[in-house]
């Protein structure tokens, strides 16, 4: 995938050397799981091509036994299971989920990235590699001329989401349920969907799919 006009990649290469922790990181579960994905994990588009998303969820960064093993957005770990009932619930995707990058889930006008694309320790990605990631997430946006809606989950989505905006954070500040207009876009944030924040009970199911109305009303 690349931005329709000047062609800059809006993915990074499967050896992307931007963030040298987040290389070594990768090396070392090259070596010890060779069958897993184990790669800057690319954006999850509908069918039909990035043209016909009108919805980018925006997620942190693939999990390690997750996406990082499948390769595809939030799939092979609990967040995805959240997720993708709740895209099916509202809409956005067609309810084949079963956490294997081969189980026939396609999306409905919907688009899934990662404001990180590599995995990294402890799930926890520094500014740094905040920083260089943003050039994926901003020509990903930039690539869907369609879009609409933006829902980014958890705080470091959002921000990172808003800057790729070219906007201020403190004119757009992350709170669970909330929404603002930057760009031409709605951008409606939430608690990322992860087991943490489910079992806490920081994140209800019915808060998350409040969420997602709000999206599906917003569209209609």
């Amino acid at each position: 995938m690349t931005h329709p006009l000047d062609g800059t990649p809006a993915e990074p290469s499967r050896d992307c050397p931007l963030c040298p922790r987040l290389v070594a990181f990768r090396e070392t579960w090259r070596a010890r799981e060779p069958g897993w994905h184990n790669a800057p994990v690319p954006s999850f588009l509908p069918p039909e091509g990035a043209q016909a998303a009108r919805l980018l969820v925006v997620g942190l960064a693939p999990g390690l036994r997750g996406a990082n093993r499948t390769g595809r957005p939030f799939t092979g770990d609990y967040a995805g299971d959240l997720l993708y009932a709740t895209l099916t619930k509202y809409g956005f995707a067609n309810g084949r989920f079963d956490a294997r990058p081969d189980d026939g889930l396609e999306l409905f006008g919907t688009a899934i990235t990662n404001g990180v694309r590599c995995v990294p320790p402890e799930n926890k990605p520094v500014g740094a590699e905040i920083n260089a990631c943003r050039s994926f997430l901003t020509e990903t946006i930039a690539g869907l001329p369609r879009l609409k809606a933006v829902v980014t989950l958890g705080k470091i989505a959002h921000d990172s989401t808003v800057r790729a905006l070219g906007g201020r954070i403190a004119a757009h500040p992350f709170r669970h349920g909330g929404s603002s207009d930057l760009a031409a876009l709605r951008i409606f944030s939430s608690y990322h969907c992860s087991r943490y924040n489910t079992n806490t009970g920081r994140l209800t199911t019915a808060m998350f799919e409040a969420v997602f109305a709000d999206v599906a009303k917003f569209l209609a």
